[in-house]
């Protein structure tokens, strides 16, 4: 099956288009049926030069069910010409079969295939073999049970990578958000919005913004945690003890950082192109305006890695899983803005 030894080089490349490794994502989830349904519509192909990582077998039952005009072709390696219309270029870096599993159903089997997918793209762009990855939805629940106690994919890409500064920034419509905590209970906020995880979105913000997106001078929003700003600490005094001191560092050291303002109208200022980025406390609180504005066509941007990795905005949706019914809107535009991102950073490698 596959090796390191498969990736060691890297042949001349073919075309222009930048070569993107899509990881499946959990089988028993949508991810398998989306990447299909995306490597379907032409215009992904004119993009880039796609390579799926995951089970060919699953691949195989999919592109049956949804009775698509697709081939699955297995790949031993990247540095094969890709990107031809109706094929599937397909690594497979499981040992066996994945065999029988419930579609729709949490499991130890499908969680660890897809912890095993994702250290295989991330191989392959460490190795140059691809310039970017894109990734499928992974559970939480399935990953822990397969022994890999990550709360999501942003804490197994860092510590994959040995990167210490990474986040989640979430791109909607006119929306680019990044945020201080994720995946924490609202009773739990107060204790995890301190002011080096402030520090931290601010600066990753600053420079996706200033990387990716060629913002020479970032306007950072960053949203107040309580109503109305805490109201002069009648609601809450983290903005006075924590938000804004975090800003005014920010500030220190050269970054345009706001103070802390009320979310229910630092969103519509962004949207308004009052800010380039935003920095959201909470989950809830940047992706509900965001899903408002761009209901599955979000998508989410790792910073901090050395590698450019983007992802869908939504998770394995069990509930659809199989029937034939999911969107791939989200994954479309997580390929098109990894296509976009890999092929400028191509073009400043040419120039270099």
């Amino acid at each position: 099956m596959w090796s390191r030894k498969t990736v060691a080089s890297r042949s001349r490349r073919v075309d222009d288009r930048p070569s993107l490794a899509l990881t499946m994502g959990d089988p028993a989830g949508i991810g398998p049926e989306v990447i299909v349904k995306a490597l379907a519509r032409p215009e992904v192909l004119r993009l880039c030069r796609p390579l799926v990582i995951g089970s060919r077998d699953v691949l195989e039952r999919t592109v049956r069910s949804l009775r698509l005009p697709l081939l699955v072709r297995e790949v031993m390696a990247h540095d094969t010409p890709l990107g031809r219309r109706g094929e599937i270029p397909t690594l497979d870096p499981l040992e066996a079969p994945l065999g029988r599993f419930k579609i729709g159903a949490v499991s130890r089997q499908t969680g660890a295939a897809s912890v095993s997918f994702i250290k295989t793209a991330i191989t392959l762009s460490e190795s140059n073999c691809v310039d970017a990855i894109v990734t499928g939805p992974i559970n939480k629940e399935a990953i822990n049970k397969a022994g890999h106690n990550y709360p999501g994919h942003t804490e197994l890409l860092a510590d994959l990578t040995h990167s210490e500064e990474v986040g989640m920034m979430i791109l909607g419509g006119p929306l680019k958000i990044m945020f201080v905590t994720t995946h924490v209970a609202l009773r739990d906020l107060s204790e995890h919005v301190t002011q080096a995880r402030i520090g931290k979105a601010i600066r990753l913000a600053d420079r996706a913004l200033r990387d990716y997106f060629g913002v020479a001078k970032p306007r950072i929003g960053v949203a107040a945690l309580n109503p109305h700003a805490g109201e002069g600490g009648l609601f809450g005094d983290e903005e006075r003890r924590v938000i804004l001191p975090a800003s005014r560092r920010a500030r220190a050291a050269g970054i345009q950082a706001s103070d802390p303002l009320p979310a229910d109208t630092l969103f519509g200022k962004a949207a308004r192109g009052a800010y380039d980025g935003i920095v959201a406390m909470y989950h809830d609180q940047g992706l509900i305006p965001l899903k408002l504005v761009a209901f599955g066509t979000c998508v989410n941007l790792t910073v901090g890695l050395s590698i450019i990795r983007t992802s869908v905005d939504h998770g394995t949706a069990f509930d659809i899983a199989g029937k034939g019914l999911a969107d791939p809107g989200s994954l479309i535009e997580a390929i098109k803005l990894a296509a976009r991102l890999a092929g400028s950073r191509m073009k400043k490698g040419r120039k270099g």
